[in-house]
């Protein structure tokens, strides 16, 4: 049976559960605030997709002062392509002659920048674009600490940028690196100083390659979580943070992220009283991320969630919530936004209490 579209203009008490819900007026402040801290440092804003996965948002971060946007598959870049955006940073690494074929088709449509860490990858590409008569950006991605991917930063980067810098069809635009391994630390001065000295590794880097004829304009970095000290770090370019936009449990009390509104939330219903100090939700792991942090309900100190089943979510009440009844509805932040939207198919955006837009994930499942 299909599911029930909700109108636009109803409410929120007529939406059937659980549903995601954006409070617009929070987003577009989360927006314009995370456009203004940039601007007032000199640096872009290419922010993820990965936490939206829609190009109609994409559009709405350009036109509100982005210069671009940054997703972390081809898939999603190709769905971001079609939707009409055009500069679109790939923040991974593009392996395979099904991958290189389709770069090549996403750069006839759009302008992206593809990282690489290894002339392995740069060489199928260069073959690629050159027999296609294209040229695509690309930035070498630099471990500057978080040991996932990337070159040794220094010497090792400029060894790997000698090869690639020649090679046709690869114009290289510059260099990245993230400092996700130090998001979470807890002492906000030795959070700033930890940063500070990764970020010092990725420009040193980058200046070393400029000192040896090697153009770097692209100098790309930032989570949400890193976000205040990176985009004051001298020599940084661009940052990539676009979490901020929704805000979730993880971002607030894991990263000490203060500045910005919660605008996502998971509508969910009151289900089950099984006990004075329980209650039960028809929200769990299927609607809503809790393996990052646990999510919390908005607006009430005493209702806790206190775990996650597929289908379930198991409250405890202090004493002054043990008068919620089964059909109440609740408010959940999610413990991370990018983990509870690719659960969803839509965004359901509200203005003033109405229900303004309805948002489709055309990027859900584009994991390729």
């Amino acid at each position: 049976m299909p599911m029930t579209v909700p109108q636009l203009g109803c409410q929120k008490d007529d939406l059937d559960t659980p549903a995601l819900c954006v409070d617009l007026d929070v987003m577009e402040a989360n927006l314009r605030a995370m456009v203004s801290a940039c601007r007032a440092q000199g640096v872009g804003w290419r922010p993820h997709t990965k936490c939206h996965k829609s190009p109609t948002i994409a559009h709405q971060v350009i036109e509100a002062g982005a210069l671009g946007i940054t997703c972390a598959k081809l898939g999603e870049a190709e769905v971001m392509a079609a939707g009409g955006i055009q500069d679109i940073l790939i923040a991974n690494l593009i392996v395979g002659p099904q991958k290189v074929a389709r770069l090549v088709e996403l750069r006839r449509t759009a302008d992206p920048v593809v990282c690489i860490d290894h002339i392995d990858q740069a060489r199928p590409i260069s073959e690629a674009m050159a027999a296609a008569g294209l040229t695509l950006r690309v930035i070498l991605e630099v471990d500057i600490g978080l040991q996932r991917v990337g070159v040794l930063p220094g010497a090792p980067t400029l060894e790997l940028a000698r090869q690639v810098a020649p090679l046709p069809g690869i114009e290289l635009a510059g260099i990245m690196g993230y400092e996700g391994h130090l998001l979470c630390i807890e002492d906000q001065e030795a959070k700033a100083d930890a940063i500070s000295a990764a970020l010092t590794v990725l420009t040193d880097t980058a200046r070393l390659l400029v000192e040896n004829g090697i153009p770097c304009p692209i100098v790309s970095c930032g989570g949400t979580g890193s976000f205040k000290f990176a985009i004051t770090h001298p020599g940084i370019s661009d940052v990539q943070a676009g979490g901020g936009m929704f805000m979730d449990a993880f971002y607030r009390h894991r990263c000490q992220v203060t500045e910005w509104g919660h605008a996502l939330t998971v509508l969910a219903t009151v289900v089950g009283r099984p006990a004075a100090s329980r209650a039960i939700i028809d929200a769990g792991k299927k609607t809503m991320d809790g393996s990052t942090h646990t999510p919390l309900v908005l607006g009430r100190d005493d209702i806790h969630i206190e775990s996650l089943s597929a289908e379930h979510g198991t409250l405890r009440l202090d004493p002054s919530a043990q008068s919620l009844k089964i059909g109440d509805r609740l408010e959940i932040i999610p413990g991370y936004s990018d983990l509870t939207c690719v659960m969803h198919e839509n965004f359901l955006g509200f203005r003033g209490g109405r229900l303004e837009v309805i948002w489709p994930l055309e990027g859900r499942g584009r994991i390729q």
